[in-house]
């Protein structure tokens, strides 16, 4: 855990809005089912760690879920200091609380099991709470749950780190004839931001490509760094003109504010 930089945990509603105050066009949510139904908003498959529950989040309720300290775990200095312990009493929120709460912004849901049945039972879940499964659901899901996803909601944004990978893959080895790869076509394709000019054609015939092949292109930080996503503020020098895919970073609250101020129009994730 690093030293908290902000007074937001991770996956709650004061997060989320943070995000979207901060200028994110869509924030990124993990998710797990859990015993009565419910689909419970929070990173990790246990309690453990971050909370003062024990076991396994899937065997909980929302009820027992709501009366945890999700604060309570979180420490950057092994357990000398925790600065958000009491702080997080009843955040840990169900997903459907989190759609309602922005009912006009893009949430990706990041599906934490590989199981296909825990994407036919997410799929059910937002069907019954009149959620949308068409084109303006994001789904982040990889092995078995991905490929039900797909299958039961193939207007849906489904990403894939797997299929994003094999995209990059082929990419690189054909990119070079001009041809964009079937594992690319209305997929995801991860650009870092230190290995750009690897990408064939890189920026304006790769961004040409992956346009008509219905792609999205994702500015990623630099490769093996520990944050994901685009953290430094002069890494967005590189940011080609009329760059129009998603800039993904794990720190809105620095990233946000610069691009707001560089590029008023173009529009940012934080995946």
């Amino acid at each position: 855990m690093e030293p908290p930089s902000h007074p937001y945990l991770e996956n709650t509603i004061a997060s989320i809005r943070a995000s979207f105050d901060a200028g994110a066009a869509a924030t990124e949510v993990d998710v797990h089912p859990i015993q009565d139904g419910e689909f419970a908003v929070f990173h990790d498959d246990e309690l453990d760690c971050r909370t003062d529950g024990k076991g396994s989040i899937r065997q909980h309720s929302l009820a027992y879920l709501k009366s945890l300290d999700a604060g309570y775990g979180y420490t950057a200095d092994r357990g000398r200091s925790f600065p958000f312990r009491g702080k997080g009493v009843g955040m840990i929120n169900s997903l459907n609380e989190v759609l309602q709460a922005f009912p006009d912004r893009t949430i990706v849901i990041d599906v934490k099991s590989k199981e296909a049945s825990d994407a036919q039972r997410l799929l059910d879940y937002l069907t019954a709470a009149n959620h949308a499964t068409d084109g303006s659901l994001w789904i982040w899901a990889e092995g078995d749950a991905r490929d039900r996803l797909k299958e039961l909601a193939p207007e849906a944004h489904v990403i894939s780190t797997g299929r994003a990978k094999a995209c990059v893959a082929a990419y690189l080895a054909t990119g070079w004839t001009g041809h964009v790869p079937q594992a690319c076509r209305g997929a995801t394709i991860f650009v870092p931001i230190d290995l750009r000019r690897a990408y064939w054609g890189w920026p304006k015939a790769f961004l040409d490509r992956m346009d008509r092949a219905g792609t999205e292109v994702v500015l990623t930080g630099p490769l093996g760094e520990r944050d994901l996503g685009i953290s430094r503020i002069e890494d967005l020098d590189a940011v080609p003109a009329g760059f129009s895919g998603v800039v993904m970073t794990d720190r809105i609250e620095l990233i946000g504010p610069e691009i707001r101020r560089r590029w008023p129009d173009r529009r940012f994730a934080k995946l």
